[in-house]
């Protein structure tokens, strides 16, 4: 059996339609999606597959990436019962990635990661908050910039070399775009985001999110699962409540991530609404990855891998 790693999207991966084939075909996805909205309140069918302004919304963008990449990953399950090396989510991702290895129920997860937007979206209130991604400077330039240009500006996502996002007052990343210029970037591109996600002027969202923790993550791991903020395993609940705060204002460590472990898998498998990760995934390692975004895909993905497993 080959070694995988399971990979989850995060905000940024979300469409209009994601997840409607899986709900079409498959009873365990209608199941999955219809409990969903009846125990978090959310019209999930409308959300997923209806045209709407909630679904650029961070408080239900957030729940429904969740929600399609567990149904991407249960689906796969059922037909291929693997055990993975480790889980990796991007950002909201890894909520994702708890949920894959049984340390988050599915619904507590919905309803958290709702929560996690709200208080996302309340904390950015008012401060003009923004994200801008930047082309090739390495990531040492980009970090140093963002310190010494006494603008409320942080790196939030470590994705590939050469590409850097920083998080911050929208104001004040425009001001640093051609400080960014001068030092060689090759490019910079404001993101269409209402928050600033990975960076300090989430503070305020911290605490209350912590407190949230302890009531639904279990200390029941299948598999390791890979902290956006360290870059390295954690298997405990104990970890988890201690990182997961942390990874509302600390960078993701994405590129990183993958360089730390990808020596221990023969592949990886993303889950969830497009290939996000898998396109990033194409410039940091050789090792194959697979995607499950419909049904589709998870049958191209299934047979691969069986191909490979003879």
């Amino acid at each position: 059996m080959k070694k995988v790693a399971f990979l989850f999207p995060g905000q940024g991966s979300q469409a209009v339609g994601m997840g409607k084939d899986f709900y079409e075909k498959s009873e365990v996805a209608r199941e999955m999606i219809d409990r969903c909205s009846e125990e978090s309140g959310i019209d999930f069918k409308a959300l997923l597959f209806e045209e709407n302004e909630q679904l650029e919304q961070t408080e239900y963008t957030q729940p429904a990436i969740l929600l399609v990449s567990a149904v991407a990953h249960r689906l796969f399950e059922n037909e291929m019962a693997i055990k993975p090396v480790f889980a990796l989510g991007h950002s909201l991702g890894e909520f994702s990635a708890l949920v894959s290895v049984g340390a988050l129920d599915l619904v507590d997860a919905v309803k958290l990661v709702h929560l996690r937007g709200k208080l996302m979206k309340n904390a950015c209130e008012g401060k003009g908050a923004g994200m801008m991604a930047v082309l090739g400077l390495e990531d040492e330039a980009v970090e140093a910039i963002c310190k010494e240009s006494g603008l409320q500006v942080w790196p939030a996502n470590f994705n590939t070399a050469g590409q850097v996002v920083v998080a911050g007052v929208k104001e004040d990343l425009k001001k640093l775009e051609p400080i960014l210029k001068e030092n060689k970037a090759k490019r910079t591109v404001i993101l269409p985001m209402s928050v600033a996600s990975h960076c300090g002027l989430l503070e305020e969202a911290v605490e209350p999110f912590a407190k949230e923790l302890d009531g639904v993550l279990k200390d029941e791991f299948l598999a390791p699962v890979v902290s956006n903020v360290t870059a390295q395993k954690y298997d405990t609940k104990a970890k988890a409540r201690e990182l997961l705060p942390k990874q509302l204002v600390s960078p993701v460590l994405y590129k990183q991530s993958i360089a730390a472990f990808e020596e221990e898998v023969d592949c990886f498998i993303e889950f969830g609404q497009g290939i996000v990760l898998k396109g990033l995934n194409r410039k940091l390692t050789k090792k194959p990855t697979y995607n499950v975004s419909d049904t589709a895909s998870l049958e191209k993905s299934f047979e691969a891998l069986k191909e490979e497993c003879e």
